[in-house]
């Protein structure tokens, strides 16, 4: 026979009051009910966890072993069901995602903060990360959503939202290419570059755009941090090639960047979850966030 938590609570109550009828009372139930509840409870132990007449009762010595343990057990369960009450009120909560560095550091803060002032009880939990782990870390639900870059293997994940995040040369000022509204091919071709990394979802994008366009360049460096990128180009060593997302495209007051024209230089931005799994509440009002706030502007 199994014990269950109104079992618990009548014991506690009758340990408290030392009286069935004050413990009936103080649980809104008949005293007869209370009396089958402490009678299921003390079957299911084998033990007596009362010593009652007419005029008392008391715990037994195995009442009083057992008072501290239920206390605990009740307590702790009122608390897990507190905060799921909360939780689904959206009073607390977190929210736990994995995002590529350049949308942790550029789009998402202010999304947040826009986010808090409605709930400014939920916390977030933010794992800045190239595509392949953003990746890895939503299929394994390490997170509640990811935010990726590049093209996109969906098994056991899920597309949520798509939007563009389109290339830009990053240059000194006063370089050639601040002359230009945007930034052709060519023009890319014709200076030494500096690229990211081969494992991130940036380079995919170049490296697929210049392959097809059958253009041979001249690279200066690689770096692995956009940080990293934008003070190399800072320094004159060459145009990096940044997402329009990034921070590092406007943070540096000497930098100056262009858009590059050329379709083929757009990386596409998913927001993905786990397939299958159901969102907790904080993270799927969260992600209505993110909807409206990567949503394309609509069409005039």
């Amino acid at each position: 026979m199994n014990i269950d938590i109104r079992q618990m609570r009548a014991f506690l109550a009758v340990a408290a009051t030392g009286s069935f009828t004050r413990a009936a009372d103080r649980l809104a139930l008949s005293q007869p009910a209370l009396t089958v509840q402490i009678r299921k409870l003390e079957q299911a132990l084998a033990l007596r966890i009362f010593d009652r007449n007419t005029r008392s009762v008391a715990l037994t010595r195995a009442g009083r072993d057992l008072l501290p343990v239920f206390e605990r057990l009740v307590r702790e369960l009122d608390g897990i069901v507190s905060d799921s009450r909360a939780q689904a009120s959206l009073s607390r909560g977190v929210v736990r995602l994995a995002v590529l560095p350049s949308i942790a550091s550029g789009l998402l803060p202010d999304i947040i903060a826009r986010f808090r002032r409605a709930h400014p009880d939920v916390l977030f939990v933010i794992r800045d990360a190239i595509a392949a782990t953003v990746n890895a870390a939503t299929q394994a639900e390490e997170v509640d959503l990811g935010i990726t870059g590049g093209s996109l293997d969906l098994q056991d994940l899920e597309a949520l939202l798509t939007t563009t995040d389109h290339m830009h040369a990053v240059f000194p000022q006063g370089h050639a290419l601040e002359r230009e509204g945007e930034v052709s091919l060519a023009d890319l071709a014709a200076h030494p570059l500096i690229l990211m990394d081969s494992a991130t979802s940036v380079r995919q994008v170049v490296d697929q755009a210049f392959s097809a366009a059958g253009l041979r360049i001249e690279v200066a460096a690689e770096a692995t941090y956009m940080s990293t990128a934008a003070a190399l180009a800072s320094a004159g060593l060459g145009v990096a090639i940044l997402p329009g997302s990034a921070m590092e495209v406007r943070a540096v007051p000497a930098l100056r960047s262009r858009r590059i024209g050329s379709p083929a230089f757009a990386r596409r931005i998913t927001v993905i979850r786990r397939a299958g799994r159901t969102l907790p509440p904080a993270s799927a009002l969260f992600l209505r966030e993110l909807q409206q706030a990567l949503a394309p502007p609509p069409e005039t």
